[in-house]
């Protein structure tokens, strides 16, 4: 920022104090909390026997960014891999068909200077293609693209969400779409747990790649894909229990 006069000056030098005194991991007392647990962290999981695990918070090893080649260069910060903005995406090297449990753990930023996608924004896509949204939605009436919808498919049935800066979880039981002679028989469905609550019940997905998507052909296994929407969304934790 350039300061042309004296008043642009000390302007700016407010602004910069101000962003220098931000911390995208602490409240203030201006978030009204609904009740003490939107303050506490969800309980973390750990894999159960046969999971695969996609990331236990040591290095990106399972993973690499959109392109499938280029390697990840987020941060770690006590366990958790921090998006960047400009990083771009990152999805899981292998890839995943049939019927599988996701469990991941996030937390939002907190950015009171943002509304509606402006804080807090990312999202889980499932095969890479079927998003369940990741956003600061704290104390909304939640629709399609708010924290825990199916991304302009379903809004959750509930807002289960905890405050910003609090850790979060996901179980998604997933079941990718069937096909016969080509043609689909039966839609991708989703069961979604947000914080323990079941948010949604064996959704059927009409749609074969939600937005911002991989998209491909939804007949063929896909990869875990987490979203770079340029937040500071940290996430933890997460693996992927094949059905047996």
């Amino acid at each position: 920022m350039r300061c042309l006069s004296l008043a642009a000056a000390l302007a700016c030098s407010v602004a910069v104090a101000l962003a220098a005194d931000t911390d995208p991991w602490k409240l203030d007392d201006k978030l009204k909390i609904a009740r003490p647990e939107d303050t506490k962290d969800a309980e973390s999981v750990k894999p159960p026997e046969g999971a695969v695990v996609l990331f236990d918070g040591k290095d990106f090893s399972k993973w690499v960014k959109r392109d499938g080649k280029s390697e990840v260069k987020l941060a770690l910060k006590d366990g958790a891999l921090e998006g960047a903005k400009g990083h771009g995406d990152i999805i899981t090297k292998d890839k995943f068909g049939g019927s599988f449990k996701l469990h991941v753990e996030f937390r939002v930023p907190y950015e009171p200077g943002g509304s509606g996608q402006g804080r807090g924004n990312s999202g889980v896509y499932v095969q890479g293609r079927y998003e369940v949204q990741v956003l600061d939605s704290y104390g909304l009436k939640s629709g399609k693209n708010d924290c825990a919808a199916i991304y302009n498919v379903a809004a959750p049935k509930t807002n289960e969400c905890k405050a910003p800066t609090i850790w979060q979880s996901y179980d998604i039981d997933f079941t990718a779409p069937k096909f016969e002679n080509g043609k689909k028989t039966e839609p991708a469905k989703m069961t979604v747990h947000h914080n323990g609550v079941k948010v949604h019940d064996d959704v059927a997905i009409p749609v074969d790649n939600t937005t911002a998507g991989l998209g491909g052909d939804p007949a063929t296994p896909g990869p875990i894909l987490l979203q770079d929407h340029g937040h500071p969304v940290q996430y933890r934790n997460i693996w992927l229990l094949p059905a047996k």
